[in-house]
């Protein structure tokens, strides 16, 4: 009875830790190949609000956002 218990502990504690590692793998490779914000959504961005942005601007904007990865 009690090596049953401890047995289903060890399991759930192992699915658990391999469950959080390959969840954590398939998002980076996501996030890798779709990532979050580009220069085209940046440039649509700032038109919306009114505003042409230079190139210049536009490669400004994404260093930020780079540096703060």
């Amino acid at each position: 009875m009690l090596e049953t218990i401890i047995w289903s502990i060890c399991s759930l504690i192992v699915g658990i830790v391999l469950g959080f590692l390959i969840a954590r793998t398939v998002t980076k490779k996501q996030l890798e190949k779709n990532p979050p914000i580009n220069e085209k959504m940046i440039e649509a961005m700032m038109s919306g609000m009114g505003r042409k942005p230079s190139q210049k601007q536009v490669k400004q904007i994404m260093a930020q956002m780079n540096h703060f990865k």
